[in-house]
């Protein structure tokens, strides 16, 4: 059975970018922003891991991963954060809050591959 990755990113182009690389080896499930995400999860579908950007209109990134966390059902899905700002201080915010990793926009697919491999558990 496929693992089932939800990408949440405003832009369209980066989402459809994001979809076609994991669907190869994924089930991919797409939102437009954190909102759309967490009605999605909240209606009974858990993920076993988020790809979500940090700007994004309604819910941004950060308010994402506080509710995330907050809750007893999705607290320990993986969150890889994806960002157009290469920021260190956003990186350590997102990794305090809650997040599992961090990649800056436009990132290496290869790169993108292997930090989802790791988050699932796969082993070098």
């Amino acid at each position: 059975m496929k693992h089932k990755i939800l990408v949440i990113d405003d832009e369209i182009i980066i989402r459809s970018l994001i979809v076609r690389i994991l669907r190869k080896k994924y089930e991919v499930i797409e939102k437009n922003d954190g909102l759309e995400g967490l009605y999605w999860m909240q209606s009974g579908n858990i993920p076993d891991l988020i790809v979500v950007d940090l700007q994004m209109p309604n819910v941004n990134g950060y308010e994402f991963i506080k509710n995330v966390r907050a809750s007893g059902f999705f607290k320990d899905i993986p969150l890889l954060m994806l960002s157009g700002v290469d920021d260190s201080n956003e990186r350590v915010k997102c990794l305090r809050i809650g997040a599992n990793d961090f990649l800056v926009k436009p990132f290496n697919p290869e790169e993108l591959d292997i930090k989802i491999e790791i988050l699932l558990g796969r082993t070098f």
